[in-house]
């Protein structure tokens, strides 16, 4: 995901790629002919205003309050937070603003909001999310921010009905609102997903497709260009970018 959008920031004439930070490959050389180096301080002499993060939540936990403290903005894409981190992240960005979004296709960031529309108007509902098989954590974020999404804007879910289990979790997880999540971890994915829906007499449901990381990468050039102009120093999501 580095590489991609370190392309897509190269490639893009409003934005100028003057940094890349990797502890695995310090000393490559990526788009726009930028060495990657593995210290952050590199940041603050090539004079950063925006730090793009896709890393592990273990990672970034200690590179958001870094930019923080530095007076640099970040868009990060990276999940697992907890309501704590968020805490801290809202505490320690003061003077800069920060950015952190589950999904930055914006195909799936409207996926959420009619899957939150819909909610009140249906009983059941599932969660399927489908990536990669090098994705290490399940369910997905975009998977528990979907859910959140929808348990917010309902509580009248009907019970599971299920009695006995053949194989255990056969039913999935249980997110937000008691809602059921699967997760599919397969070779030859990228980052999918299904919301199912359903009532009496019917169903709808509600599916994004990611097939390349590029699907990601205009939600993240926006961000990147808008996240200084943030009336907030903290900002979940694109939503408010795209104006849903």
């Amino acid at each position: 995901m580095g590489r991609t959008v370190c392309e897509a920031v190269a490639g893009d004439p409003e934005l100028l790629l003057v940094s890349a930070v990797d502890v695995h490959d310090a000393g490559a050389v990526t788009a726009g002919g930028v060495t990657i180096s593995s210290e952050l301080d590199v940041l603050v002499g090539d004079g950063v205003q925006v730090a793009i993060d896709f890393t592990v939540a273990p990672a970034a936990r200690h590179t958001l309050p870094w930019l923080a403290a530095h007076g640099i903005h970040a868009v990060a894409g990276t999940t697992g937070f907890d309501d704590h981190d968020i805490d801290e992240f809202r505490a320690a960005f003061t003077s800069s603003n920060c950015l952190i979004a589950a999904n930055f296709a914006i195909g799936a960031v409207l996926m959420m909001r009619f899957a939150e529309l819909a909610a009140p108007f249906f009983e059941t509902a599932e969660v399927i999310e489908l990536h990669h098989d090098a994705k290490r954590d399940a369910p997905s974020g975009t998977a528990m921010a979907t859910m959140a999404r929808m348990a917010a804007a309902s509580d009248r879910w009907a019970p599971d009905p299920t009695e006995s289990e053949v194989v255990a979790c056969a039913r999935g997880g249980k997110g937000p609102g008691g809602i059921a999540v699967h997760a599919v971890r397969l070779r030859g994915l990228v980052a999918h997903q299904e919301v199912l829906l359903g009532t009496t007499g019917q169903t709808l449901t509600i599916r994004h497709d990611s097939y390349d990381r590029s699907s990601f990468m205009p939600g993240v050039l926006l961000a990147t260009k808008r996240v200084g102009a943030l009336d907030d120093h903290l900002t979940l999501g694109i939503d408010s970018l795209l104006g849903v």
